[in-house]
């Protein structure tokens, strides 16, 4: 009997001694709000919210992106009003709609929520949330440059579920560098949405999963109920029925352990299951003369193009940098910093280095010096990209304006107004017409002389989505043609605007014309480069590129002798101008590839380009 009420007392003495269960913690999570005025997302969110609202055991909300459907500044206020109403605490993190079509380029979200990434603690758990791009191109998401730095200076040792709007898998082009950043500091949960419907996950090992959006789609409006206790999670789906609602039993649940890196990287950095073009391409190019002159690592991101002259380089970086450097080795000759993001490809001309800022200036520059010439105040952010032609500045912004601005001191020429949708390309220019394109379906051709409008075109399509908007168009044989996200090439009469005629899925906003403006090149979402001989409309010849899957809107270079691809991969494609052969490719990064400047050289061809994450190379072309 002894031994068996020692037993009996040491049980009780452990059960005295060891810490009481942790209260659970309970959250609500909405994500896919895809709020735009006068539609039912708005009625959906306003019946989660006062939903939310009814319930008296939650700890706090949590708000997984794609808040809106547009990213206007007037639905990030309209949504954030709202969010307020909550009794709970909430955090938000922006998805790749608040970002992508951002007509602040991506400055409003922060001015109206304060952070673009968030970190606390609550129940033992520590809670991270970040951005997650593309920011203005459109692309497979990318944490921006800056995010991933705040990622990597976090401290290990806490317990930590991350909330972010994506996947983390190929879905993001740097998912690999994620996913490795959140082992190291102990994540063992993530949380997303963009898929729109609840979906259980597993990332190289770290479980997550995706939740439903707040839209009713048709159904019934709704969220999800976190519940974490004993390092356990289950996820249960609540439906709102107008003024009844009903939580379901828990669709998902896991024990949340410590997750090991157990993933292989290359020596460059690419996991073993890398599913793209890797930098083993960069040898076979080599073996054709197509080497690396210098490289740049920028610590921020860049989301535009170069301008040059035969001694320098200069660029912009979306942090507000902009930087002149040697054209020969790359060094630094002066950096300036602006109040705002820069997406805006600079131009230059007679000295003056001119180019749009987030912060709404449009900005021109001593090129030489850095010394600010002059500025001139927009009404809102100028993410368009500049031209110039007979002394004038032609470019567009988010103000609903499009102007002609005097090269040497900034003043008004003419201004055109009002103008639907933001302005984020760059026209196409000559001494007949000024013409771009809007997120508003818009495609304008203004006379450059007073700013008179000759014609606007407007895509069938009813969405935004399918607005002419990033294509930079191209002009030959006195037609316009545009590439629309709805995978068409447009080739429309440049004195009418009228359709002449329509190529289907063959080209998704990136377009390229050859040096003669004979030929016009598009890219297709599906791995197919087009060549379109000007004049007759008809197809000259049509390639598999082996890229895969590619939505970027970067236009196509050429050369006499070459087309030169960008993907948002990182990769550079050169094909044969007159057949269509593929000649070499090169892998610059994992990112999206901006604006490239070619130009002919000593013994061969040059290429300057950039990626999205901070990334620039100048390669020589010995083929050309």
């Amino acid at each position: 009997m002894k031994p068996k009420l020692i037993t009996i007392i040491a049980l009780l003495s452990l059960a005295v001694c060891s810490p009481a269960q942790e209260k659970p913690v309970r959250v609500a999570f909405m994500t896919d709000l895809h709020y735009s005025k006068g539609s039912q997302s708005v009625k959906d969110l306003s019946a989660c919210v006062q939903d939310i609202n009814t319930l008296d055991n939650l700890d706090f909300v949590l708000i997984g992106g794609d808040i809106t459907d547009f990213g206007t500044d007037e639905e990030l206020a309209a949504v954030k009003s709202m969010l307020d109403s909550l009794r709970y605490d909430y955090y938000v993190v922006a998805g790749n709609h608040d970002a992508k079509w951002s007509e602040s380029g991506c400055d409003t979200f922060k001015k109206v929520f304060g952070y673009d990434h968030f970190d606390f603690s609550f129940g033992g758990w520590r809670f991270i949330g970040c951005n997650c791009g593309p920011d203005m191109r459109m692309a497979p998401a990318l944490l921006p440059k800056e995010t991933m730095d705040w990622l990597g200076g976090l401290e290990p040792g806490q317990k930590t579920i991350f909330i972010n709007h994506y996947p983390q898998d190929t879905s993001v082009l740097n998912y690999f560098d994620v996913t490795r950043e959140l082992k190291r500091i102990g994540t063992r949960f993530l949380i997303g949405g963009h898929w729109h419907n609840n979906y259980s996950m597993e990332y190289d090992g770290l479980p997550g999963v995706l939740c439903r959006s707040t839209l009713s789609s048709g159904k019934t409006p709704g969220y999800s109920l976190i519940k974490i206790w004993d390092d356990r999670v289950s996820i249960s789906e609540r439906r709102v029925y107008g003024s009844t609602s009903v939580t379901f039993e828990p669709w998902y649940s896991k024990t949340l352990t410590e997750v090991e890196d157990k993933v292989s990287y290359d020596a460059d950095g690419l996991p073993e299951g890398y599913p793209w073009m890797r930098y083993d391409v960069n040898k076979d190019a080599a073996a054709k003369g197509v080497k690396e002159v210098w490289r740049i690592t920028e610590d921020s991101n860049i989301a535009a193009g170069f301008a040059r002259d035969k001694e320098s380089v200069w660029y912009a970086t979306t942090s507000g940098v902009v930087r002149r450097v040697s054209l020969k080795d790359g060094s630094r000759v002066w950096t300036r910093r602006f109040g705002g993001r820069i997406f805006s490809t600079p131009v230059l001309s007679d000295g003056l280095l001119v180019f749009g800022c987030a912060d709404g200036f449009i900005y021109a520059l001593d090129a030489r010096k850095g010394v600010l010439k002059w500025e001139r105040k927009a009404g809102k952010s100028v993410l368009g990209s500049p031209v110039v032609m007979d002394g004038k500045v032609f470019i567009g912004s988010s103000d609903g304006v499009f102007r002609a601005l005097s090269l040497k001191d900034g003043s008004t020429v003419w201004e055109f107004a009002p103008v639907e949708g933001f302005v984020e390309c760059r026209p196409y220019i000559d001494n007949g017409q000024v013409v771009f394109g809007t997120w508003a379906n818009k495609l304008y051709s203004l006379d450059p002389k007073d700013g008179s409008l000759q014609w606007e075109w407007k895509c069938e399509k009813p969405s935004r989505m399918y607005s002419p908007a990033a294509t930079w168009p191209v002009k030959s044989h006195g037609r316009i043609f545009i590439a629309v996200p709805d995978r068409c090439l447009y080739v429309l009469d440049a004195g009418s605007g009228k359709e002449v005629k329509r190529f289907e899925r063959v080209a998704r906003e990136s377009v390229g014309i050859s040096l003669d403006g004979e030929t016009v090149y598009c890219k297709s979402m599906w791995h197919t480069l087009t060549a379109i001989d000007a004049s007759s409309l008809e197809i000259k010849w049509q390639v598999e590129t082996g890229t895969g899957y590619d939505i970027s809107p970067t236009s196509i270079a050429v050369t006499s002798d070459e087309v030169l691809m960008p993907t948002d991969k990182g990769n550079i494609v050169a094909f044969a101008s007159s057949t269509g052969e593929r000649l070499w490719a090169r892998k610059l990064s994992p990112a999206l590839v901006n604006p490239m400047e070619v130009w002919k050289g000593k013994g061969g061809g040059y290429i300057l380009a950039s990626t999205m994450d901070g990334t620039i190379s100048l390669i020589f072309d010995g083929n050309k």
